[in-house]
């Protein structure tokens, strides 16, 4: 696992009403702070990435769909630099996965829907001077093709 990512498994509490499911707490060991909370859809087969943060930490979780989130390590003093992880979350895995400043990300919905993501950023979106470099999610140095792949 790249260094500084956390995974954690999330616990569902069903009932004759339907189910609860707890995401993030301040309680959590991996829990740093709160900076705000969004809502990212993607559709089947689209690529949203890769992207990187300096500053922030990014906690996602898939709610509706399935995702398979891919996270490349680029950092330079990092024991795990070009490490690769790819996770497939949502509704049958649900999963929380931590995503450190410098950790190269992006998503896909997987499946025949959109996937629904919702992020728990550390830090407040500047929207006059984002903490968010793109790369092209297939034109670049980062050694991960996002096709699907079959058999």
């Amino acid at each position: 696992m790249i260094e500084g990512v956390v995974t954690r498994k999330l616990k569902v509490v069903p009932d004759e009403r339907g189910f609860l499911m707890e995401m993030l707490r301040s309680d959590y060991p991996e829990f740093q702070k709160f900076g705000q909370v969004y809502l990212t859809v993607g559709y089947p087969e689209i690529v949203k990435g890769w992207h990187y943060h300096k500053k922030q930490t990014d906690n996602f979780f898939v709610v509706k769909g399935m995702a398979k989130v891919v996270l490349y390590d680029m950092r330079e003093n990092s024991r795990t630099k070009g490490e690769i992880n790819e996770f497939f979350i949502g509704e049958q895995n649900p999963t929380m996965v931590l995503i450190p400043p410098m950790v190269v990300h992006g998503f896909k919905a997987v499946g025949p829907g959109p996937a629904y993501l919702i992020n728990v950023p550390t830090e407040l979106y500047n929207y006059e001077k984002p903490d968010e470099y793109r790369m092209d999610p297939y034109d670049n140095d980062i050694p991960y093709d996002w096709r699907r792949k079959e058999g």
